[in-house]
């Protein structure tokens, strides 16, 4: 499978490309950024060509596949070109800035009989695939309530062009922060977990820390602290934090009828369950990834090994809509100071 890169900072550097490297289905051929010397010294190491835009690429005929790995507004419109050129799309997170962007790039994918999948790698997480395994087992019963936090110290220690001028803190560019970057992939993973769907949510999205260059406070996010309540009944919170200056904390606790199970909460376990009769069982299953220690995602294997089976890849966009849904009803929620419901809650 040829592969086009479109966006070529961290995450393509530090992901897509050394796993389609390694893959032996995929060939990375092309390259797009913005910056030109970059898109140069990655096809100087890895092969391929560079173009001159997006849309230079995209029209080579050649390329089966594109990772979408630019700033946050761009993803649909990138998106849609690529899928209404024959392209299949693993585009990064956010899905997009907006409902209708994201509903737009789900209708070109179907329109067009290609297969568009979203960056959430958190699914793949070894732990995460066992604990929704455990779950589905009924070890801890019904899940009651919960935590999902993902925190660091921000994005301006590890993005491309980092520092307190990172596009990660424009508006314009990023749309939301912390939420974005971070809350996106514990809702998807709470939804996973639990396969139920956010039904509510009550959420204060603020700025309390960051800073640009110029010393004001940023203009996104950076904390988002959500309570969801779930279709089937389950509640919770999730937190996104770019202002956790210590031990990056990338963890869910689940509080159910038969007991408690914590997810990469403790260092030197990936799960804890602690059962109402005290018995405690612990699983050593992998470490969670940080931005100092990157390991796999799986994602791009996922990706390129549906696409060469013929098969639906998994974290579509249609799959990560409702995702999308939570996400934009927590802006909503924040900036009218009220709850916001997205569908009605079912019975157990």
């Amino acid at each position: 499978m040829k592969v086009g890169i479109i966006g070529c900072g961290r995450i393509a550097q530090t992901r897509h490309i050394p796993e389609y490297a390694e893959h032996p289905g995929a060939q990375i051929v092309g390259y797009y950024d913005f910056n030109e010397e970059r898109a140069k010294e990655l096809a100087a190491v890895h092969g391929g060509k560079v173009y001159d835009s997006a849309d230079a690429l995209l029209a080579d005929r050649g390329i089966d596949a594109v990772s979408v790995c630019t700033a946050n507004h761009t993803h649909a419109e990138i998106s849609v070109k690529a899928l209404r050129s024959g392209k299949h799309v693993l585009c990064e997170k956010p899905m997009a800035v907006s409902l209708e962007e994201c509903r737009a790039m789900v209708h070109a994918a179907a329109e067009n009989n290609r297969q568009l999948m979203i960056g959430q790698n958190q699914r793949f997480a070894r732990a995460h695939a066992r604990a929704k395994e455990l779950l589905s087992e009924g070890l801890i019963g019904n899940v009651l309530t919960f935590k999902t936090t993902f925190g660091h110290g921000g994005p301006e220690t590890w993005s491309i062009d980092g520092g307190a001028n990172s596009w990660f803190f424009d508006k314009e560019r990023a749309a939301m922060g912390a939420m974005a970057d971070l809350g996106v992939h514990k809702t998807d993973l709470i939804q996973f977990l639990l396969g139920q769907k956010v039904a509510a949510v009550t959420a204060r999205m603020l700025t309390l820390d960051k800073r640009n260059g110029a010393g004001e406070l940023i203009g996104v996010d950076d904390n988002a602290i959500c309570i969801y309540e779930m279709e089937h009944g389950a509640i919770g919170t999730m937190t996104a934090s770019w202002t956790y200056y210590g031990r990056e904390d990338n963890s869910t606790v689940l509080y159910g009828t038969k007991g408690i199970m914590k997810i990469y909460e403790d260092p030197d376990h990936s799960i804890s369950v602690v059962l109402k009769n005290g018995e405690q069982i612990l699983f050593d299953i992998d470490k969670m990834q940080t931005n100092d220690n990157q390991t796999k995602s799986g994602i791009i294997d996922a990706f390129v090994d549906a696409l060469e089976a013929g098969t639906e890849v998994p974290v579509s966009g249609a799959d990560v809509l409702n995702v999308m849904e939570a996400v934009f009803a927590c802006q909503e929620s924040s900036r009218e100071k009220r709850r916001i419901v997205i569908r009605e809650k079912g019975e157990r």
